[in-house]
């Protein structure tokens, strides 16, 4: 299995794992606050039960004269309370010494009997009720209540008053609903579970549409991922697109530019070869300046084509920030030193924002502008001057100006210079590529180069290029 078919599968897996662990806990809580809402609902109507019948009782205890308790059993509403181990029952018993005294057995209901109902706890504080899970006649759960109260005459005692009900028909019912509800749950997470099962599928299908748009680009069928995606998804096929097209630019520009160089410097070659094959015929020496110029043309050729090159595979490109400011200073403080011995004055006026920034490569920022300055430095008399601006256009742009005090360029002859190669005065040095090296740079990265009149007397080159954004 490759390494995409197991991300895949692990995407599925890591889902259905995630719906899996989730569905459990939440179908856990939830019977966990179900069960325990109904227990204690059921738990609270028994003991709303026993706290009317514990008025009851209350109400109708009476102390004969030597303090002993008496309830009148008559007028007791509850006839469960005359069956034996009918699993109602009541008792009052002493809560004190003094009254243990008085009354050493308890005064019990006849549902229980014989059997007397004991409490492992302190009488409650005065007024208090104390609620109890004790086990009562044949060892059945109960759950009573109780209240201490003091008998009403000279010097009374206190007296323990408990009701008590059987509650496991209570418990049993509890742990029916609890059988129920676990079933119940368990069918509801089966058809959670393919509830959640079918929507990974479905929810993963473009994904797998995608893979399959994808291997047909692979398998050359393709050149950009075909067909329309979920809207979360497009985004991304979208940008795929973009840099399937861009390198397929990128993979042209640099097939053709190698082709324009193996053609251009098949001339010189073709030459030296000639000259060669005839210097061996005669037996004459190779004429160096034939291969001075033949060579010369050839390394024109090529850093032409190499400049391009670079440039066209760089530009466009995001993420890109070249800071301004330092690449103009190394490169005036380079042209001063190249230019020492003619005393050429070389400004920066004003100094540029340190926050303005070009949108491309170094590189071709140095390219670029040093060819420029350079070209300005060789025809100025005595001043160069570079200024630097923004124009805000619709789209920001970076504006730069070079200017010189030479004899300038004539309107007519300016669109010729920019061709590459050309030079108006074949006496002057260089190689004739500063300013088309230039324009075809600005190009590649949708600037512009403009040649006008100089306030200084001689040629003005304006150049505008991307401006990148604060980073």
């Amino acid at each position: 299995m490759d390494e995409g078919a197991r991300e895949a599968v692990s995407l599925h897996r890591r889902l259905m794992l995630a719906m899996l662990a989730t569905t459990l806990l939440a179908l856990f809580v939830t019977g966990v606050v179900l069960q325990h809402l109904f227990a204690e609902h059921v738990m609270e109507q028994s003991r709303r039960t026993l706290a009317g019948q514990l008025e009851q009782v209350l109400t109708q205890l009476e102390f004969d004269a030597q303090g002993r308790p008496l309830v009148n059993e008559g007028r007791l509403g509850n006839p469960r309370w005359q069956q034996v181990f009918s699993g109602e029952y009541w008792q009052v018993e002493a809560a004190d010494a003094r009254t243990l005294a008085i009354a050493p057995e308890p005064l019990r209901s006849r549902s229980l009997w014989d059997f007397t109902l004991h409490l492992d706890a302190a009488p409650e504080a005065a007024g208090g009720i104390g609620q109890y899970r004790i086990l009562g006649p044949q060892s059945r759960p109960l759950q009573a209540l109780a209240q201490t109260v003091t008998a009403d005459f000279a010097d009374g005692g206190r007296w323990r008053v408990l009701v008590a009900a059987d509650v496991s028909e209570t418990l049993q019912a509890i742990e029916h609903f609890s059988g129920l509800l676990t079933v119940s749950l368990g069918v509801l997470f089966v058809l959670l579970l393919a509830a959640n099962i079918a929507q990974v599928r479905i929810g993963l299908r473009p994904l797998a549409r995608l893979r399959r748009a994808l291997d047909d680009v692979l398998d050359g069928h393709e050149s950009q991922v075909r067909g329309q995606f979920a809207q979360e998804v497009q985004p991304l096929v979208t940008q795929f697109n973009t840099v399937l097209t861009r390198n397929a630019e990128i993979i042209y520009r640099a097939r053709t530019q190698a082709g324009n160089l193996a053609h251009a410097i098949k001339t010189p070659l073709a030459v030296l070869q000639q000259a060669a094959q005839n210097a061996e015929r005669t037996g004459e020496a190779l004429p160096v300046a034939l291969i001075d110029e033949q060579v010369s043309i050839a390394r024109r050729h090529v850093d032409w084509h190499m400049a391009r090159s670079r440039a066209a595979a760089a530009a466009g490109m995001p993420g890109q920030r070249t800071p301004l400011a330092p690449v103009l200073e190394r490169l005036l403080r380079a042209m001063r030193l190249i230019h020492a011995e003619r005393a050429l004055h070389i400004a920066l006026e004003p100094a540029p924002d340190a926050a303005l920034a070009f949108a491309g490569e170094e590189e071709d920022l140095q390219e670029l502008l040093g060819n420029l300055i350079d070209n300005a430095c060789q025809w100025a008399r005595t001043r160069v001057c570079v200024g630097v601006s923004v124009l805000d256009a619709g789209e920001a742009r970076l504006c730069l100006t070079i200017d010189d005090d030479g004899v300038g360029i004539a309107a007519e002859e300016r669109a010729q210079v920019l061709a590459r190669g050309v030079r108006l005065d074949e006496s002057a040095s260089g190689t004739g590529l500063g300013l088309s090296i230039a324009q075809e740079l600005a190009g590649l990265y949708h600037g512009s180069v403009r040649l006008d009149d100089s306030p200084l007397g001689g040629l003005r080159v304006t150049v505008c290029l991307p401006l990148a954004g604060n980073g």
